[in-house]
Formats: structure tokens, sequence, C-alpha cells
């Protein structure tokens, strides 16, 4: 009992010594709410090192164990990238055409546009010049190409990475296929064996077609081929024709500010040609001239002088209004059929003889009264009812201004415009015997007056019409809406961008003489709005065809009875109207038209054959007498 008591624990109250814990439990200074004063000892900074060493190594093993992850996958995406990109090119380079089909022309091709009947118009492409040696042309051409168009031309294998690179990510900013990063090379391979599509199988095409151009030629060679077949607008193929049709001379004799302007063609040959728009040629041209600055192949002082004497144009060899149709049909060949590769044919709508009469109407007017009159250009456009341009005149002489104004100048065509908005209120009821007051209008801020300040009271919209009253057309305008006037014009034809806003009824948005003139077809076919056009077929020269206009279905695009009044109040004003002086032997119809201070003068007119809108101005947007 004695040693039971003796090994019996007593309870003690007395903690045991802090530095001898037999639970091994301690707070430490990071634990404590309020820091002990008592210095850490040596041995717990010791082991604080030893583990903050450790978590660095780790921390390192780490970063080195993310980098080597992601390299790996890179190495892994870029394996099968490479697999992917091989596939796609033998893919899409296994439908190209043999390599034995791979033939290079001798020369640009030709392009022989004749009349509905056979007759010749105009030849374009080589009938400008022949091939002229690299080593024989002005040294500008070369070089100012190369500056503007791919300055690493020299040193590339035929693409160029860079160049790629730089358009693929403006392609992928932009959304859109919009750059292709091509070089000289690629666009030879293009203008030679391929169409001019933006996808992806061409893309990669016109790359093998590269290489293979590079393989077979020298530099020089690809680049003489190239000067030698690319289109410089306005008809013209190769530097040779290009030459002889701005300037009158021949690609040995271009200056310095004539290679800038032919080089700055390249980008947009139909949009910035210097017969289309001297002012845009001239801006490209100035940023070729500091291409080859930045390039080393000029010296300041060259640019300076060839900055303060720009390139000027010269009459053109080709004379006759025909070639107004002949510049408008290449500009359309590449919608068509592609880039032209080869020698073809292309039989018109025109009539040669209607466009010898129309060309001498034009001149004849302008001779005896365009100085009176102040007027210094015509435009004459001639339509059938299925849409085939029988004549068309862009100006008063085309040796000397070859901008089309019957297709690209856009004018204002005042009172001409009125016919819409009569349709437009007849569509919404109203009829040629309904009336309306002729009398002094204020619609806000604006009031329309009539021509000489003239007013006839109480009138029906048929002699409104006929008088080309301005007040009258306002009121039908706010009626109806500007919006239903608007859509009444596009629904004809026209396709400019039109205001819609009351003044419309006074043709204040501008339109060109030949869409002006195609909205008037309708009236004059019974109600049907054709494409209008100007190619019936395209044919190689061994017969092959390339392009049919076979017509196809015209939709109608207003009503039977709405063309029957419209036809009834438009004779009006060739019988009682402003038109009446015309005195036309035959039934006719049709609607003048005069914009602000006289800066057009307009009349679209139609039979039962051929719509015709005759416009006379003044380039400068001069006011007439």
């Amino acid at each position: 009992m004695a040693n039971r008591r003796d090994s019996r624990i007593e309870p003690s109250f007395e903690g045991p010594p802090r530095a001898k814990s037999s639970a091994g439990f301690s707070v430490s200074e990071e634990d404590r709410v309020v820091p002990s004063n008592r210095k850490t000892s040596a041995k717990r900074q010791s082991a604080r090192t030893k583990s903050s060493r450790r978590g660095r190594g780790r921390s390192r093993r780490g970063l080195f164990g993310v980098l080597g992850r992601l390299a790996y996958w890179c190495f892994v995406l870029a394996i099968w990238g490479g697999i992917a990109t091989a596939g796609i090119v033998v893919y899409y380079g296994a439908k190209m055409p043999a390599a034995t089909t791979w033939a290079i022309p001798d020369r640009a091709p030709n392009i022989r546009i004749v009349s509905v009947d056979g007759k010749l118009l105009a030849n374009r492409g080589m009938s400008g010049g022949e091939a002229v040696g690299l080593h024989e042309m002005s040294t500008y051409i070369p070089e100012a190409v190369i500056a503007i168009e791919d300055r690493r031309f020299y040193s590339h294998l035929g693409i160029d990475p860079i160049g790629l690179s730089r358009a693929m990510v403006a392609n992928v900013l932009g959304g859109r296929f919009s750059q292709g990063g091509s070089t000289l090379t690629q666009q030879l391979a293009k203008n030679l064996f391929l169409t001019p599509d933006r996808t992806l199988e061409r893309k990669v095409q016109e790359v093998l077609l590269a290489l293979w151009l590079e393989h077979k030629h020298t530099k020089d060679q690809i680049l003489e081929m190239y000067l030698n077949r690319v289109y410089f607008g306005s008809g013209a193929y190769g530097v040779e024709a290009a030459s002889r049709r701005y300037f009158g001379k021949s690609a040995r004799d271009v200056t310095l500010p004539e290679a800038a302007l032919l080089a700055g063609l390249l980008k947009a040959p139909s949009r910035l040609s210097p017969a289309r728009d001297p002012k845009a040629a001239e801006q490209r041209a100035q940023l070729v001239l500091a291409a080859m600055r930045d390039e080393g192949k000029i010296s300041a002082k060259e640019l300076t002088t060839a900055m303060s004497a720009p390139a000027s144009r010269v009459a053109s060899y080709w004379t006759g209004s025909e070639n107004y149709v002949a510049d408008a049909i290449v500009e359309e060949l590449p919608d068509l059929i592609g880039d032209v590769r080869g020698d073809i044919i292309v039989d018109t709508t025109v009539d040669l003889t209607l466009q010898k009469l129309a060309e001498q109407s034009i001149r004849r007017l302008i001779d005896g009264s365009g100085k009176k009159l102040n007027a210094s250009q015509g435009v004459l456009v001639s339509i059938d009812n299925s849409g085939a341009v029988r004549a068309m005149v862009g100006g008063y002489d085309y040796s000397t201004s070859q901008f089309d104004r019957a297709s690209e100048a856009r004018r204002q065509p005042g009172s001409a415009f009125k016919p819409f908005v009569y349709m437009a209120a007849l569509e919404a009821g109203r009829t040629p015997d309904s009336v309306r007051n002729d009398a002094p209008i204020k619609i806000g801020k604006w009031t329309p007056t009539n021509y000489g300040g003239k007013y006839f009271g109480k009138v029906t919209l048929a002699t409104a019409l006929a008088k080309s009253l301005n007040s009258v057309a306002a009121q039908l305008t706010m009626e109806v809406g500007p919006d239903a006037v608007v859509e009444a014009a596009h629904r004809m034809g026209v396709r400019s961008d039109l205001t819609a806003n009351t003044s419309i009824a006074l043709g204040t948005s501008e339109v060109t003489p030949l869409e002006l003139t195609s909205a008037y077809v309708p009236f004059a076919n019974g109600g049907y709005r054709p494409d209008v056009h100007f190619i019936r077929r395209v044919t190689t020269a061994g017969g092959k065809v390339l392009y049919d206009n076979n017509g196809g279905g015209a939709p109608r695009v207003i009503k039977p009875e709405i063309v029957g009044m419209m036809n009834s109040m438009m004779t009006g004003t060739v019988e009682i109207g402003t038109a009446r002086k015309a005195a036309f032997a035959w039934p006719a119809a049709g609607k003048t038209g005069t914009s602000q201070n006289s800066r057009d003068a307009w009349f679209i007119g139609y039979t039962a054959n051929l719509t015709t809108g005759v416009w006379f101005g003044n380039d400068d947007g001069g006011p007439m007498k």
C-alpha cells in the first residue's frame, strides 16, 4: 500500500518551464498580437534562412517548369502548323494546271472592240506600243516601280515574308482579306496565270507560281515582263503603251516626274488614271517620288525639282467619241472575264452610226453656241429598251480630255429629277388631274420659287410637271415624304446616294448622266428596269466564248397604270411645256432640268425605241448664260 501511495501522481499547479514544454508548443513572434521585445535566437534565424532558400529554389524550379512546358507546346504547335501549311500547299497546288502549260505570252494582249454591226470601234492593249527591254526604257521607270511597289524586290526569293506578315496583321485587324502583301513576282504570276479573286487558294497558287518564276528567270527578266504586261489604266497594257497614252512619247524618253506618275497608277490604275482624275494621279506620283528619295534612288534636289514640275499629259493619239465607250468597256472587262491574258474580241451594243451622229450633235452645239452660252462641255447617252447603250459621248473632244463625263461626272439634275417626285405622288393616290395651288410657300428656312418668279395659282399636276413648277413639286414631296421620292428614284435605276430632304424635289442630289438616263428607261419600255450594258459578247481570237450577255429578265419596277399616267404627263412637257422648242417630228416625252445658277442644263427624253439624255455645262462648275 505504501508503495502504491508513493507512486501516486499528485496534481501540481505549477506550470512546466516554458523552455521545456512536453507538448513542444511555442508562440512565434508572428503569432503574437503584441510582438515580444525578445530577440530571435540565432538558431531560429538560421532555420528561417534555410527555409527561405528552399522556397526560392522551389520558385525557380516552378518557373523553369512553366517555361519548359510553354516551349514544348510551342514546338508541338509549330510542328502541326508546318504540317497543316504543307497540307494546304499540296492541296491547292494539286488543283493548279500542269507546269507544262505555264507558258508566258510573248506580248501583252490586244483587245479588239467592235460595234453592234461588226465595225471596229477601237483597239486597246498592244495597239499602243511594243514591248521594251528593261535596259532600253528610262531607268526612272523600274526604280520608281520598285520603290513604291516592292522595295525588297532584288533581295527576296519571290515572296516577301515581311510584307506578307504586315498584310496578314492588317487583314486580321480589319476583319477581311483586303491586303495581299504581293511582290512584283507574285503580281506577275497573278496577271499571267490566275484569276483576280482574293481567296486563300489563289494566294497559295500565286506563291507557288512566284517561286517557279524566280527559279526560271532572272530578276531583270521578271521585272521586264511585269512592266510590259501590267495594266496602267485607260486601256494601256504595258509601259510603252502607257507612256504613249499619257505623254505621247516612248518609255525610253520618260522623265522622272512621268515615271513617278506611271508607277503610282499600279495601285489602282482605273481610279488613279490622269485621264480620269489628274489631281489624284499627281498626289500619288508625289508619294512615289518620296519613296524613291527614301530608297536613295534620287537626290533631295531631284525630289524638289520633280515635285515643283509634275508630269503633264498630252492630247491622246486616239480621237473620236467612241473611245469613251472603249475606255468604259476596258474598265468593265475584269469583272466579267477576269484579267485579260490573250487577244480577245469584244462585241458591243454601240451603233457606230448613232455614235457619230451623237458626237456631231454635241460638237455642233458647242461650236455654234458654246461661247455665247458659256458652255464648254457636253454629254449624250442613248439607251434602248433592253438596256443596251447605243451611243455614249463623254465630252466635247476625247483627244484633249479623256474624262468620261457620261459615267463619272456627278452633277445636280435640277428639274430633270421631278418625274420621280410625281411618280411617287401617283403611287400614293394622286392623279394627273389632282389640283395644287402654285404659290409662294415656305418650308422651314427654305422658300422654293419658280423660274422667273411667276406663279399660276390652281393647276393640275400634269400642268405643273409640264411647266416645271417648283412650288408644286415641293408640296408633293412634303405630302409623300422625301424617303418615298428617294425610294422611287433608286427603284427606277438611280444608284448614287440621295439626300432625303424636301429640296430633293428640285434635284439637289448629284447623279451621273448615264444613271439618270437609265432611270427613264422604265418609262419608255412599260415599267421594266433592265441592266444597262455595253457588252454583248467576249470571245478569244480563236472563237471561244468568254462572256455572253443573254439579257435575262428585267424586273418590273412601276405599275402599267402609273407608266401610262407618267407618259401622258411628260408628253405634255414636250408639246406645251419647257421642252416644246425641241419640236420633235414623232411622239416623244421627257423632262428638262436646270441646276442652281444654271450650272447644269439637261434634257432626258424618250420615244418608243430609245431613251436619250443630254447634259451641257462646264467642268469647273461655272454658271452658263
